[in-house]
């Protein structure tokens, strides 16, 4: 009786899940296509007549094709900071998980404290613009990479417990060095965490709203969610554009986790049985 319910419960969540996560997605492309006047009114109908391309073009091209450009500033970021977050979480979770020396459980609370504790914006700012960081691509790579760090070694460490110790004495054995013994034997069998690590944290920096808006102001500085203010004011809003400049910054994500799904659950599952 129970194994007959189990079909009827996953096909219950199942439509649940899509009407939660389909609707809203299905709303943001109907008004996307629509012109200022229907998507003014917001409301979930079709439109009398599909601007797809118009709203396109006038997302692309406004305020002189600041979207490429947001394009391009994200795509760099995100780039330099999952790269320093992979090779440094990576390095870090080895060292934490394979040498047992006395401060490792000040470093492992300090990992722990990173998770929990909230960013402190101000101080933040203060030392960015004292050692000459501020407004700069580089400045928010680092503070991305800051904030970051802890989940990528929490992560990478769970996942270096599953691999047998005996590995690292049989390459010691044989002459490989610290960098060696890493990169050559520990690296490539992260491969399912690095994939996980690398999309997950690619879809947080590149969705990342909040911490552009206060270290990176700045027209030639704007990312794909700062984006979002150039169809909104005090006294109006053009949803139609708006939301196709939503719909746009969401592919690559969207992609991205579809193409990923599996990579993503495997390295989740292999951290957690760590």
């Amino acid at each position: 009786m129970r194994d007959q319910k189990r079909p009827v419960t996953g096909a219950i969540a199942i439509t649940v899940a899509a009407i939660v996560f389909l609707l809203p997605f299905a709303f943001v492309i109907v008004t996307a296509v629509k012109d200022r006047t229907e998507a003014s009114e917001l409301n979930f109908s079709l439109p009398s007549a599909t601007h797809l391309w118009e709203n396109v073009w006038d997302v692309v091209t406004v305020r002189e094709y600041m979207l490429p450009l947001a394009f391009l500033n994200s795509m760099i970021l995100t780039v330099a900071s999952v790269t320093l977050l992979v090779v440094l979480g990576a390095m870090c979770g080895f060292v934490l998980q394979r040498r047992a020396w006395r401060g490792n459980g000040f470093v492992n609370f300090m990992v722990l404290t990173g998770l929990i504790m909230p960013p402190a914006i101000v101080p933040t700012i203060w030392v960015m613009q004292g050692i000459g960081l501020f407004k700069s691509l580089t400045g928010m790579v680092l503070i991305e990479v800051a904030y970051g760090l802890a989940f990528s070694v929490f992560l990478f460490r769970a996942f270096v417990a599953t691999i047998p110790k005996e590995l690292d004495e049989a390459a010691i054995m044989d002459g490989a060095k610290p960098l060696g013994l890493f990169f050559r034997i520990i690296l490539p069998l992260l491969r399912p965490v690095v994939v996980t690590n690398i999309v997950v944290q690619s879809v947080t920096i590149f969705n990342d709203f909040t911490y552009p808006l206060y270290y990176l102001p700045g027209k030639q500085n704007v990312t794909v969610q700062l984006t979002l203010y150039n169809f909104q004011s005090q006294f109006q809003t053009q949803f139609n554009l708006l939301f196709m400049n939503i719909l746009i910054i969401t592919i690559p994500p969207l992609i991205v986790f579809l193409f990923f799904n599996r990579q993503i659950v495997e390295g989740m599952a292999g951290a957690v049985k760590g």
